[in-house]
């Protein structure tokens, strides 16, 4: 049932840029000024977080836009502390918008003794008094069952496919989708959908963890204008790799559509120096000035979709609708034309 009160949103130091551009579609759909609640999230000298809110956030339905991206660690605190002032502030309700959920890779035990830390985080969320996360792309659905608290998971594929349909306009029946891995067929399958395009594998096998010992191309790449999707992009090393393997099979240019950026180390680097035509990202990280300097990769947003989302929880209306292309493309009109 709606709630009486106005959707209120708070960031952290994370990803500024977004929260703002967040805040400002919320007021184009409002029709009134919906801006990012006064506060301020510092450092001690000993780098201790310290939050304080300035404004009245009491009964108020609280949105926290904090990715946990590079440093995590901080962010994490970040995004914590700033739950604990809200709920100790007596806010009626507290929602996490983590647009990148780190810690994500850590989703099993890959061998013994080791942590399944994307459980731990999820315990922390849930313990600090957030009652709700609101995040995209997901490394591996599952780790929604490793949170005792809703989770909205939005996915890129449809902003994804409006991008493709719109830049590969009229060459479209030339376009294939590409999974870097095995375990990522599904993302692809989804995109590839959407687009009405084919779909292929690049299977990789590695030695040991950051190398690649040896790539297979499955399915017939041959002419074709080849997309690869992933959800997250952090060395470029196997982007990069994969790319080449797809030229060396026949592809006429290579593309790569992933959800978050995190592009840590020679990824810039890689990127300029690789075949690849283009690498466009999502700005659910906050992009370095090495980033957005870089010619061939692109940015398109997401504040839209996270707008229109918060608007939907707040309302109490549906966040799977978001998934739709009719739902959505209204959402972006005037970004791609039909």
């Amino acid at each position: 049932m709606p709630t009486m009160t106005e959707p209120k949103l708070i960031s952290g130091n994370a990803n500024q840029t977004l929260a703002k551009a967040v805040a400002r579609r919320m007021s184009m759909h409002r029709g009134m000024n919906v801006g990012l609640v006064d506060a301020r999230v510092e450092r001690f000298n000993d780098q201790e977080i310290f939050v304080e809110v300035y404004e009245n956030v009491r009964g108020e339905d609280m949105f926290i836009i904090q990715p946990t991206s590079n440093p995590a660690n901080d962010n994490l605190m970040e995004l914590l502390i700033i739950a604990d002032a809200l709920r100790r502030s007596s806010a009626s309700r507290i929602t996490a918008v983590i647009p990148y959920f780190g810690y994500a890779r850590q989703d099993r035990r890959t061998k013994a003794r080791t942590p399944i830390t994307a459980k731990l985080v999820a315990n922390m969320i849930a313990e600090a008094g957030i009652e709700r996360v609101l995040t995209l792309d997901l490394h591996a659905a599952q780790i929604q069952g490793f949170f005792d608290i809703p989770v909205d998971n939005l996915y890129a594929s449809p902003i994804f496919a409006l991008d493709i349909k719109h830049h590969f306009k009229g060459g479209l029946q030339d376009v294939m989708v590409v999974s870097p891995d095995v375990g990522g067929v599904a993302r692809a399958r989804e995109l590839a959908k959407r687009i009405n395009a084919p779909l292929a594998i690049v299977d990789k096998r590695r030695e040991k963890p950051g190398e690649i010992a040896e790539m297979t191309v499955i399915g017939n790449v041959a002419g074709k204008k080849c997309i690869i999707v992933d959800d997250i992009c952090d060395t470029a090393g196997t982007l990069a790799k994969a790319a080449e393997v797809l030229m060396n099979h026949g592809a006429t240019e290579v593309h790569a559509y992933i959800t978050h950026g995190v592009l840590s180390g020679p990824a810039v680097e890689r990127i300029t120096n690789s075949v690849m035509k283009s690498l466009v990202i999502t700005d659910s990280i906050e992009a370095s000035e090495e980033v957005k300097n870089c010619a061939n990769i692109r940015i398109v947003p997401t504040a839209p979709m996270f707008a229109q989302a918060i608007l939907n929880i707040w309302n109490g209306t549906s966040v799977s609708s978001l998934f739709e292309h009719e739902t959505l493309a209204p959402i972006y009109e005037g970004m791609y034309s039909a």
